[in-house]
């Protein structure tokens, strides 16, 4: 698959093209909220009755569908509608099941976005979403590619949204998944202590089954779940060897570390038997953890082998050469592990 376009919306400044060849925002505390634009593509009206998620999937994702023809939707997301969904669950008890507010309901729904889209751009072609927990986003992708194999379309818009939901945030947090103590997210990585940093947005592509002036190829996404460490490496070998990849071919290993004592080890081990003389980037001191945080590492990864420069908060491990092939692995709280790989065009 060929990404076409791309538009992101994350704590970082991407949504305005403004995060590459600047210094990205460092933050502290377990909470990186996204940066959201004006959405002047949404009518104000519309607007005020979104919730955060809807607003996000929206503004990310209506220039694409705007600009490009697509026969589809496919969206990933489970955090996203959560915050709506506990206000309809609260309103329940309050008002006694009495008369409720609908809106809550309706964008409670981890449907909502893709179908708020498929409405406003008067998309009727095939529309789905994904709430795969970690896994989200390359279920996406794996749908997204094999309609293009059954030649059911041409192009789609593809995409995750995450939001940080408190009642979520409370739950990860006596679980011990989230930071307790306070740490600003450029020493994120290395920091040894337990629990992760959350972070929230909207990552949208436009993606087609010919190279017509792409952007970057999506060359192959698999994944596995509950893995052992061996099983974790057989994976990754029998993913380059299905697409004529050796180790050498790969420029640099993008890894979801997040700083979490108790989960950052699998990198550490997959990175020293498979990989161990390869460049290593980061992305979540950058834009934290969520679920669909691999849909954020395509976004970037796709504009580095487009020829952006690599922010130096992202350097994990010094890469040499240019950046043409870039190997994504990605878990969730150590159960749930996607791989995607990224090539330049």
């Amino acid at each position: 698959m060929f990404i076409k376009d791309l538009s992101c919306i994350s704590p970082q400044k991407t949504f305005e093209d403004d995060f590459f060849g600047t210094e990205p925002i460092i933050y502290t505390g377990s909470q990186l909220k996204a940066v959201e634009p004006s959405y002047a593509d949404i009518p104000r009206s519309q607007l005020r009755r979104m919730g955060k998620s809807n607003r996000m999937a929206t503004g990310a994702g209506m220039p694409l569908l705007q600009k490009h023809k697509t026969d589809g939707i496919i969206i990933g997301t489970t955090d996203g509608g959560m915050e709506d969904c506990h206000r309809f669950l609260n309103q329940i008890i309050q008002y006694e099941e009495g008369t409720l507010t609908p809106t809550n309901f309706v964008q409670g729904s981890p449907s909502s976005p893709a179908g708020g889209l498929a409405l406003m751009s008067a998309n009727s072609g095939y529309n789905n979403t994904h709430s795969n927990k970690g896994l989200s986003f390359e279920n996406c992708l794996m749908d997204a590619d094999l309609l293009f194999i059954e030649g059911r379309a041409k192009s789609l818009l593809v995409g995750c949204v995450e939001e940080i939901s408190q009642a979520q945030y409370r739950i990860e947090t006596l679980a011990g998944f989230i930071k307790k103590d306070e740490i600003t997210s450029d020493k994120l990585i290395g920091c040894g202590t337990p629990g992760a940093i959350n972070g929230e947005g909207a990552t949208m592509f436009v993606l087609e089954s010919e190279n017509d002036n792409a952007l970057a190829e999506l060359v192959d996404a698999d994944m596995i779940s509950y893995p052992t460490a061996d099983d974790l490496v057989a994976k990754a070998k029998l993913l380059l060897e299905r697409n004529g990849l050796a180790v050498s071919d790969i420029d640099a290993l993008m890894l979801g570390y997040s700083g979490d004592s108790n989960s950052d080890h699998w990198y550490d081990v997959f990175a020293e038997q498979l990989f161990p003389e390869t460049g290593i980037l980061s992305f979540k001191n950058l834009f934290g953890e969520t679920p669909s945080a691999s849909a954020f590492a395509t976004w970037f990864a796709a504009n580095l082998v487009n020829g952006k420069s690599v922010p130096s908060q992202a350097v994990h491990k010094p890469i040499s050469g240019e950046l043409k092939t870039i190997l994504i692995y990605n878990h969730y709280q150590g159960n749930q592990h996607g791989f995607v790989v990224v090539r330049a065009v």
